[in-house]
């Protein structure tokens, strides 16, 4: 078939449903569907390898058995096909029976179903996007091969889909950032995260290319792990795994921030984590609670890098996208969180990147911090990755590109520092200066860019964080003077 317009097809389908209200309900509608097409793909293959392999879909409820079209007059349509799907074939899903023995490839099915819903209401359309759905062959290494670029439309259009922006980061951003961690086969990699996959599907690629044997394949297979809070990029991240051939993908529909930092143990531990946190959320009491005194923040990406800190292997690497108020803010929980991260493990790089990444998701500026759990940071170099020439800012038809961090790669392997026009561009920090700072990592910034005007709750979210930091200054510098006015009494 041809693939160029799979997904223009089905979204024309769909806009003459008067069910679905935008894109963002159009990608949900057919991603489930979606998902049972390749799923039973992967339950064929799982068949030829294994004479004793059972499904956890009950058999009137398998893709052959009711979605498939063997033009005989026989396929479900119209109120029949609504009926059934409304009626009988989700709560089936959502209610499948599973218990702790029951192999991730099968709990995935009912966890993929949780929280998704079929919106569509006419029938007849609702076979047409099935039937185009069914059009695919898994079987064909060709159409196997072009579904990942397919799969890939889907993921980037999540960022004109509303608010399902947040869970798509540009795929020059996670390669690069998969690249300098360099991770290897038998490393156990996580995202607490994880959205669609992005940071996962990088590392994959990175190992798939180490597989040399049988044992490789089967440590390739058990090497992520993610958690995603929402349905949407829940079931998008579970369905980009099994199209990357892991098939136990240990993806959980949860929220990391569930529960307490303090009762994580070794084998909860992670070599490699890549993420990018959500941020400017604000979280309730009762996810606070799970954190020491010290380290409780309404923010919650304050809150994922004290999760991140708990949950990394002794010599274990991140990289972490981080918006620019972590890095000035100086608030209790703020200086606390990256005290931490410079006494007890080595915050050895902050990348800082062009505004606009984010692009049109959101303006605000972001950064990667890269650190490691050894002994503590002695040292921290930061580095300005600038706008690409011709570039004013990204957008979604001029996005970020992996050559654009081409500059970065090349001094990330031979360090020096950098002034241009009386501004560093690349400045190495002891840890200590950074400490006598009060923490504050605002360094090596943009110093020639024009103001750019940012949606009101994102101006808002800015001067609230700056307030605060400069409050952190004002009373840090106040209890310095008293302990100096106390010492000379």
């Amino acid at each position: 078939m041809s693939l160029n317009n799979f997904v223009k097809r089905l979204q024309d389908v769909m806009r003459n449903d008067a069910g679905i209200n935008g894109d963002a309900q159009r990608i949900e509608q057919m991603v489930w569907i979606l998902f049972l097409k390749v799923y039973n793909a992967k339950e064929e293959d799982w068949k030829l390898l294994d004479d004793n392999y059972t499904s956890a879909i009950p058999q009137k409820y398998r893709w052959s058995n009711w979605a498939s079209d063997h033009k005989d007059g026989r396929a479900l349509t119209g109120e029949a096909l609504l009926n059934f799907v409304n009626n009988e074939l989700f709560p089936a899903l959502k209610n499948l029976e599973i218990d702790e023995t029951t192999p991730m490839s099968k709990t995935i099915v009912k966890s993929a179903f949780e929280d998704n819903n079929n919106y569509m209401k006419d029938g007849i359309l609702l076979r047409q996007v099935i039937n185009i759905i069914d059009e695919l062959d898994f079987g064909q290494y060709d159409d196997r091969h072009a579904f990942g670029e397919i799969y890939e439309t889907i993921l980037r259009s999540l960022q004109s889909a509303g608010n399902a922006g947040e869970f798509y980061t540009p795929r020059a951003v996670t390669d690069f950032m998969t690249q300098m961690i360099a991770p290897e086969i038998g490393e156990k990699i996580a995202d607490f995260s994880c959205g669609t996959g992005g940071f996962l599907t990088s590392a994959l690629k990175v190992l798939d290319a180490q597989v040399k044997s049988v044992k490789d394949k089967e440590t390739y297979n058990n090497s992520v792990y993610g958690v995603e809070k929402k349905a949407l990029p829940h079931l998008l991240c579970v369905t980009n795994m099994l199209l990357h051939d892991i098939d136990n993908p240990i993806i959980i529909h949860g929220n990391s921030l569930e529960r307490s930092v303090r009762d994580y143990r070794e084998n909860d531990r992670f070599d490699v984590v890549l993420m990018n946190p959500p941020y400017g959320g604000s979280e309730k009491e009762s996810i606070k609670i799970n954190f020491p005194a010290d380290l409780q923040s309404s923010e919650t990406a304050d809150l994922f890098m004290t999760v991140i800190m708990y949950r990394l292997k002794k010599n274990g690497r991140a990289a972490v996208i981080i918006p620019d108020g972590f890095l000035f803010g100086t608030d209790n929980a703020k200086a606390a969180i990256k005290k931490k991260l410079l006494e007890e493990f080595n915050l050895h790089t902050v990348i800082r990147m062009p505004h606009s990444v984010f692009a049109p998701y959101t303006s605000i500026t972001t950064n990667i911090l890269f650190f490691e759990r050894t002994p503590p940071t002695t040292e921290t170099w930061f580095y300005r990755l600038d706008m690409p020439n011709g570039y004013k800012h990204f957008s979604k038809t001029k996005p970020m590109k992996p050559e654009h961090f081409a500059p970065a790669v090349e001094w990330w392997n031979n360090r020096k520092e950098i002034t241009i026009d009386g501004f560093d561009k690349s400045r190495k920090y002891k840890a200590k200066e950074l400490t006598d700072r009060g923490c504050n990592l605002d360094l090596c910034g943009y110093p020639h860019e024009e103001e750019e005007i940012l949606p009101p709750h994102e101006l808002i979210q800015q001067y609230q964080e700056k307030r605060a930091s400069l409050n952190a200054d004002i009373d840090r510098v106040l209890t310095e003077i008293e302990m100096i006015l106390g010492n000379k009494v």
